[in-house]
């Protein structure tokens, strides 16, 4: 069924826990992770760093946990079973635990670009015809904008000590009807307050994406 934006919340990770090593990556439909006393439970949410490139900086939910060093990794987002885009033996590397969330409230506005496909055009000195082919994806970037009077707010301040000190984070996005998306991204806040007639005051906010964000259709691990 249709949603619409009415009634989401968006969120921002403030605290990420320690890199923990990751010793091996399965190639499998949802991908089994090893890391020594990783500490993981069923619906925590990492940051993956990989030396697999469509998985590396992805925002991901632990599945399932296997006794005693194992996790599964949950989605269309974990599937490492294609052996020519995830080399078999290539996918080490660490992650890092989402460990405290934040809401960010009065959001006026939240904008998306980027992720679309790039494209290089290309023809042949015999043919007439010239021809494209998919060159990756253009970096996601997003837009805020918040009710400059909720300066007091924990969400605001959250967003500006994110925006001072240049940390990584994750935007965590939930719909009105539980389906959740998650960004790896840095934050950029510009406190200049923007004011136009007939409108609220406000000032926003540069989200830049690390590589595309990772939607789930409920908040809660499915099993």
């Amino acid at each position: 069924m249709a949603s619409l934006p009415t009634g989401s919340r968006i969120a921002v990770a403030t605290e990420l826990g320690e890199s923990k090593s990751i010793t091996a990556i399965t190639n499998a439909a949802e991908a089994v992770c090893t890391a020594t006393g990783h500490g993981l439970v069923v619906g925590d949410i990492i940051v993956l760093k990989s030396g697999w490139d469509r998985l590396d900086n992805r925002v991901l939910r632990v599945k399932a946990v296997t006794a005693p060093d194992g996790f599964t990794l949950e989605g269309r987002a974990a599937d490492t079973s294609n052996t020519s885009l995830f080399p078999a033996g290539g996918g080490i590397g660490s992650f890092q635990k989402v460990l405290t969330w934040v809401d960010v409230l009065k959001v006026l506005a939240n904008n998306t670009s980027g992720g679309d496909p790039k494209k290089v055009a290309y023809r042949y000195l015999e043919s007439e015809s010239e021809q494209e082919i998919n060159d990756g994806f253009s970096a996601v970037s997003r837009t805020l904008e918040i009710d400059s009077d909720s300066i007091e707010t924990q969400g605001y301040q959250a967003v500006a000590k994110l925006s001072e000190i240049g940390a990584d984070t994750v935007q965590r996005i939930t719909m009105k009807k539980g389906a959740v998306s998650f960004l790896a991204c840095t934050l950029a806040m510009n406190e200049e307050v923007l004011m136009q007639d007939g409108q609220l005051n406000r000032v926003r906010v540069d989200i830049s994406g690390k590589t595309k964000s990772t939607r789930y259709a409920k908040d809660v691990a499915i099993v």
